[in-house]
C-alpha cells in the first residue's frame, strides 16, 4: 500500500509517461488532437491510478466505476490510461488511426476494452452519464460516474439539459469534472463564445455543489475527486483549470495545437522537455 507521497509520484509518472506516449502515437499518425489530450492527462492518470474502482480482468463489472470521456477527441490519454491499465497490449497504441486499428480518432465503446461510451460528438456524455448513474441509484449500486468535458463542449445545450436533470433528480453519484483550458476549435474559447464564464456560477445556478482546482496539481485532483459527493443529494462539478498542450512549451496555450501532426524535430524537442528517451518507439 503506497503512502500519500508515493502515490502522488506514481500518478506524476503516469501522467508523464502519457505525455511521452501522446507525443510518439501522434508523430505516427501524423495528426492527432495532441492539445486536448495533453491538457487532460493528469486529471486521466489520477481517475485511473488513484480514484477509479475498475478491473481489467472484469471490465463489466456491475459494481465498477464508470468514466466518460465526453471531450472525445482527447482519446490518446484515455488510450494511454487504459493501455497502462492493462485493458489491452500497449503496443496496440502505436497503431492508432491506421487501417483496421481499434483505436480511432474518438473512442468507441464496442471496440475497444474499458470504454464505457462513444463519444467525440459533443455535448452527448454527460446525458449518458446522468443514465448510468440513476441506474446505479435504481439498482442500488454504490458505483459513481465521472464525466470529463471540455470547457467549449459546454457551449452545448444538451449539457445543460443533463445538469438540470442531475440536480432535480439528486443525482450524487454523478460527477463531472471541466477540462477548462481556455482553447476550443483553432481559437481562444473566449473569443468563441465569452459568456461561457463564469462556468463555476453557472454549475451552482443549475443546483451543483462546485470546487474550482490547478487541473495539474496531482495534489488538489486527489484531493477533491476523493471527497465527492460534496454534499449528500447533490451532484458534483470540478472545474480543472488546465493548459492545453500542458508539458511541452511550445505547445502550451497555443491554439493551432488544437489538432496537428509533429515534425522530427518538433517530436525530439518534446520528448527532450518531457525528459524522456529520444529514440522512436519500435
Amino acid at each position: 500500500m503506497l503512502n500519500e507521497k508515493e502515490l502522488i509520484k506514481k500518478i506524476s509518472n503516469k501522467a508523464k509517461e502519457f505525455r511521452k506516449e501522446i507525443v510518439e502515437v501522434t508523430c505516427r499518425a501524423k495528426q492527432a488532437h495532441i492539445g486536448s489530450a495533453l491538457s487532460c492527462a493528469d486529471i486521466i492518470a489520477t481517475l485511473y491510478f488513484g480514484i477509479l474502482k475498475v478491473n481489467p480482468r472484469d471490465p463489466k463489472s456491475k459494481d465498477r466505476d464508470r468514466f466518460i470521456l465526453s471531450k472525445g477527441h482527447g482519446c490518446l490519454a484515455l488510450y494511454s490510461a487504459l493501455a497502462g491499465k492493462k485493458f489491452f497490449k500497449k503496443g496496440l497504441l502505436y497503431t492508432f488511426n491506421q487501417f483496421k486499428s481499434i483505436l480511432g480518432g474518438h473512442p468507441d465503446m464496442l471496440k475497444i476494452p474499458g470504454v464505457e461510451a462513444s463519444t467525440g460528438s459533443l455535448g452527448h456524455g454527460l446525458s449518458i452519464g446522468l443514465g448510468m448513474a440513476l441506474a446505479g441509484k435504481v439498482d442500488c449500486k454504490d458505483y459513481r460516474v465521472f464525466v470529463l468535458l471540455g470547457d467549449g463542449e459546454c457551449e452545448e445545450g444538451s449539457v445543460w439539459e443533463a445538469s438540470m436533470a442531475a440536480a432535480h433528480l439528486k443525482v450524487d453519484n454523478l460527477v463531472v469534472i471541466v477540462d477548462n483550458n481556455g482553447i476550443q476549435l483553432l481559437d481562444f474559447t473566449d473569443n468563441i463564445l465569452s459568456s461561457l464564464k463564469p462556468l463555476g456560477k453557472k454549475f451552482k445556478a443549475f443546483g451543483w455543489l462546485v470546487k474550482e482546482i490547478d487541473g495539474h496539481n496531482i495534489k488538489e485532483i486527489l484531493k477533491a475527486l476523493r471527497s465527492v459527493p460534496f454534499k449528500k443529494g447533490k451532484p458534483s462539478c470540478i472545474i480543472a483549470h488546465t493548459v492545453k498542450g500542458k508539458g511541452i512549451s511550445f505547445m502550451e496555450n497555443q491554439p493551432r495545437w488544437h489538432y496537428r501532426g509533429l515534425t522530427e524535430a518538433e517530436r525530439v524537442e518534446a520528448l527532450k522537455e518531457l525528459s524522456c528517451i529520444s529514440h522512436r518507439s519500435k
